[in-house]
């Protein structure tokens, strides 16, 4: 069993390799086995991976403009492969053997294994994320997430906000799931992960086919109507922007965590937003932005899948934000073994049991589940 484990210097060839198989192998098994929840629906059509690693982009400096053919066209500058993805990831010592032994033996004993995982999951995957040193929003920019209240309040901050994501969102929408992704969601088809709360809103576990999930603070690829609740697809209300933006182009000025680019004021102004086709109300993407909460039934629900586990992994989060944090000191109280994998200090280490400073791509794969 820990014969893979020892196999540190894995290529990013065999990465890839390995990230196929555990697609190929989630694709050709049945997975709507007694008990399994139904899976999490994003919207019609919606894509599930189909590239390797090796294979996809990630694209920076997006261009917005109208085509003869009438629909929008992303001009990409710097274009470089998802191995260049170092961009968003933080620096990291070499794999430790022994902690990925230790890793391996904790994954073992457990039974019914909770995990929780936050942005650095998905760095790997082009998406950058806010606290991480030196390559975060936070540190690469003076720049700060939007703010629930000021978005519900005002009508030009919502009018900022989406055009911003209207112009980022073909690539956001386009990110794919990355070899930790698939390692979690393979975890699960063979029993041992007992439930996934990820605080990402990008869809990522999804796509990787991961079903006993909750997204703790929503997901960009819904919209909600402030006023009535009804729920759309994403995808359709860029299509709606397209039709009341016909002549409008702007050029984004780099990129933002959660489906953001930077816009200047003068592209803004012009820009114009749809309210709710069913009640006229304005829309705002199906996530917790900064400074709201998480609904209490959905925290009551993981409360229960914690107290149901018998350990608990964190995987790429800093946990700083208390509507994670909450879960481990429940999981602390309960005694459980905690290990944290994450590059950098969070909140918890002093909580847990284990703690690793590694890719969650490169680490993850390594480990037999069974």
């Amino acid at each position: 069993m820990l014969g893979n484990v020892m196999q540190i210097s894995m290529t990013s060839q065999r990465r890839s390799e390995l990230t196929c198989t555990l697609r190929r192998k989630q694709h050709q098994e049945d997975r709507k086995s007694e008990g399994t929840p139904k899976k999490q629906e994003l919207e019609p059509g919606f894509p599930v991976a189909s590239l390797c690693l090796s294979c996809m982009r990630m694209s920076f400096g997006l261009t917005f403009k109208r085509t003869a053919k009438v629909r929008w066209r992303a001009n990409f500058s710097q274009q470089c492969s998802l191995r260049s993805t170092g961009l968003f990831v933080p620096p990291s010592p070499p794999l430790d053997t022994e902690k990925v032994k230790e890793l391996q033996r904790f994954i073992t004993l457990s039974k019914r294994l909770l995990v929780m995982t936050g942005a650095g999951i998905s760095t790997e995957s082009g998406i950058p994320d806010y606290r991480s040193e030196k390559v975060g929003l936070y540190a690469r920019t003076d720049r700060r997430p939007i703010q629930h209240g000021d978005f519900v309040r005002s009508a030009p901050v919502r009018q900022r906000y989406w055009a911003r994501n209207f112009v980022g969102w073909p690539q956001f929408s386009s990110h794919q799931p990355n070899p930790a992704h698939w390692a979690l969601s393979n975890w699960e088809r063979l029993g041992k992960l007992h439930w996934l709360v990820t605080q990402n809103v990008d869809a990522l576990h999804t796509k990787a086919g991961s079903q006993r999930l909750t997204e703790l603070h929503g997901c960009m690829h819904r919209v909600l109507c402030l006023d009535c609740g009804e729920q759309t697809p994403r995808g359709a209300l860029q299509e709606r922007f397209q039709v009341l933006n016909p002549t409008w182009s702007a050029e984004a000025h780099g990129l933002a965590p959660d489906g953001d680019v930077f816009l200047t004021e003068e592209e803004v102004q012009s820009f114009q937003v749809p309210s709710c086709s069913r009640c006229g109300g304005p829309l705002k993407p199906d996530v917790v932005f900064f400074g709201d909460t998480v609904k209490p039934d959905k925290v009551d629900f993981v409360h229960k899948r914690v107290n149901e586990a018998d350990s608990l992994l964190v995987v790429g989060s800093s946990l700083q934000v208390y509507s994670g944090y909450r879960f481990i000191l429940t999981a602390r109280e309960k005694k459980l073994p905690i290990a944290i994998l994450n590059i950098g200090p969070t909140r918890s280490d002093d909580l847990a049991s284990l703690k690793l400073d590694s890719r969650c791509g490169e680490l993850l794969p390594l480990i037999d589940p069974r």
